[in-house]
Order: structure tokens, then sequence, then C-alpha cells
């Protein structure tokens, strides 16, 4: 039952990556582009090139059960697969800047530019121990903190202008739901490692934040 599920979990890995490229590749060279459709095709690509760090190890470790001499590979896509949601969410936020009729204050935009600053320090911390087979969730929680507030401020974004968001009107609940998936995953992976499994329906609502993005 073990192999099954893990076959499953590759060969979703290997589609969800796909798909994130094609999408991001439809963004950047299909006819009729805008420059908020340009930097969704660029935030799919990053999406998908950083979660490749951490994802492609992932799929070598199912399909030759090589996690021991994959370990280094894996703990350090994690921290690039960090870093790059942090770019993710900042480039989200200037899409959906884009799409308004009139600009928030810049005060909204130097905090989501300071929470992302923050949390990428804090990616870098050595306390972090990435490369460890159990890294301390303590500092799971200290880093995820400013992505939980840049998630809930670009949410707000969108919610508070869903009306003027072509096609991205849902977008708002997307993101929440990525961090209802996302959350106990940080809090409690470690002791119960079967709601890692939270990381697949998680894995689909970007794929529809990626879907929605289509219609810019």
């Amino acid at each position: 039952m073990k192999r099954v599920f893990g076959t499953v979990e590759m060969v979703f890995d290997i589609l969800y990556l796909c798909i994130a490229v094609v999408i991001g590749c439809i963004l950047l060279f299909m006819p009729g582009h805008t420059n908020a459709r340009i930097l969704a095709g660029i935030m799919a690509l990053v999406l998908a090139g950083g979660d490749s760090f951490h994802l492609i190890p992932r799929i070598r470790t199912i399909a030759g059960g090589e996690s021991e001499s994959l370990n280094t590979a894996l703990g350090r896509g994690k921290q690039i697969t960090s870093i790059t949601m942090t770019i993710y969410y900042l480039l989200l936020w200037h899409i959906g800047v884009m799409l308004l009729p009139a600009a928030p204050s810049q005060v909204w935009t130097c905090l989501i530019y300071l929470l992302a600053a923050v949390r990428i320090a804090l990616c870098f911390s050595p306390q972090n121990k990435w490369l460890d087979r159990y890294p301390p969730v303590s500092w799971g929680i200290y880093r995820n903190i400013p992505f939980f507030l840049m998630g809930i401020e670009t949410s707000l974004l969108f919610l508070l202008h869903k009306f003027d968001m072509t096609g991205l009107g849902w977008m708002w609940l997307a993101i929440l739901l990525s961090f209802a998936f996302y959350l106990p995953v940080v809090l409690w992976a470690n002791k119960n490692p079967k709601i890692g499994m939270l990381m697949l329906p998680k894995t689909c609502v970007y794929v529809w934040m990626l879907v929605m993005c289509l219609s810019l």
C-alpha cells in the first residue's frame, strides 16, 4: 500500500511540475500579452522552478529508494522552495495591484516587501537545520509567521477588490485554502507524517491559482 501511495505521489508531482511550466509558457508566449499576464507567466515558472528543487529529489527517492543519499538535496530543496514561494507571493501582489483602477497606498507594498525580507532572512538562518532529517518545528513556525502575514495581506487585496480582478475574483479564497492546507503540515507533520498528505490538495490549489491567471 505504501508503494502505491508513493507511486501516486510521484505521478502527481511530475504532472504538477509539467502543468505549471506549460501554463507559465502559455502566459508568456501566447498572443494577448499584458503586463499582468507576463508577470503571471514569470510567477508560474518561479513556482515550478523553485518546487522542482524539492520535488525532483523527492521523485528520485520514491522511484529509487535513495532516501539517505538524497537527504541533502531534499533539505536544500525545501530551503530554495521556501524562498521562491516568498517571491511567488510578491509577484502575485504586484499582479493584483496592476489590476486595480487606482494603486493602493505604497505603505502596503512596503509592508509586504518587509515581510518577504524577514522571511527570506529567516530561511537563511542555520538554526533551520534544513539538512536534518527532522528539523526543529520551532524554526518552521518562525519563518512561516511573516509568510502567513504575506498571504493574509495578499488575500485581503484580492478580496476587497474582487470585482476589479478580471478572472481572479476567487484568488483570495485560493490563497486562504493554500495556507489552511499548509499550516497543519508546518505544525504537526514531524509528529504525524500522514499530515504531509495535505500538501497534495495545497498543490492543487496552486494549480487553480495558475489556471485563473490564464484569464488575464
